[in-house]
């Protein structure tokens, strides 16, 4: 059995791991912006990024903390592993959020000194609208499906390929270009750029992934039976945990 590492360290991980993808997200999207006029081009470029980076984190850093990077992957794994004791327990829960929520906004404010731009800018991207949010619901019930789903069939060794092409194939068949992360989407208000998300609209969009979370796990239970907590602490990766979990941008 793989040893588990001391929580700091694994809060520590969820913190880098949330603001490196967070950085990929938003500085592949400054940068494609730079180069292209085309929002088509523009979206290719940033979604190509996002799975690339994503892929390589959960791999990278799945066995330390499951990689959820994810505060409704770290939620899913505590809710279906509370009465087994396999999943992570609410205190290493508490300390995975703030980690997260950190990590995103300081992987925001990274991508924008990179690239020049003023360290912490408001979001003026509005996406506030029932159908964004009908997208939300959909992506993050996708990704808990996708994440249990695979470990709850043993197959949680292909979260870092499946969890990235999962998120890159919903920038393009989701209404709201699936963020499907409360943290991500925190960060992303803290940046005018491609990626941004207006601070307006960060509430909804967190209230459609908790909803997309609930619906994920039912999911889970129905096709699969017995949600398998282990997809929390063992799984491979994004927003991974001994096995990676599996995350969103």
């Amino acid at each position: 059995m793989t040893e588990i590492a001391p929580l700091p360290r694994r809060a520590a991980v969820e913190f880098v791991g949330t603001g490196a993808l967070v950085a990929v997200v938003v500085g592949s999207g400054i940068q494609a912006t730079k180069l292209s006029q085309d929002v088509g081009v523009q979206l290719l470029a940033n979604s190509l990024a996002t799975v690339f980076g994503l892929g390589v984190l959960i791999a990278l850093l799945g066995p330390v903390s499951g990689a959820h990077f994810n505060p409704v992957v770290t939620l899913a794994a505590w809710w279906t592993g509370r009465r087994d004791g396999e999943g992570p327990t609410l205190r290493e829960a508490a300390a995975y959020l703030p980690a997260q929520i950190l990590g995103a906004i300081g992987g925001a404010v990274l991508a924008d000194a990179m690239f020049a731009e003023p360290l912490v800018a408001w979001s003026t991207d509005a996406r506030f609208a029932p159908h964004l949010w009908l997208g939300e619901v959909v992506a993050t019930a996708g990704l808990i499906l996708l994440i249990f789903g695979l470990a709850r069939t043993g197959r949680a060794h292909f979260a870092p390929v499946a969890v990235a092409s999962y998120i890159g194939a919903a920038y393009w068949f989701t209404s709201s270009t699936s963020f499907a992360n409360p943290a991500v989407t925190v960060g992303r208000a803290f940046t005018d750029t491609f990626a941004g998300i207006a601070p307006s609209s960060v509430l909804p969009f967190v209230a459609a992934q908790l909803v997309g979370v609930v619906v994920g796990v039912a999911l889970v239970a129905v096709l699969f039976g017995r949600p398998a907590a282990a997809a929390a602490e063992d799984v491979v990766v994004p927003h991974g945990e001994h096995h990676p979990a599996a995350t969103s941008r």
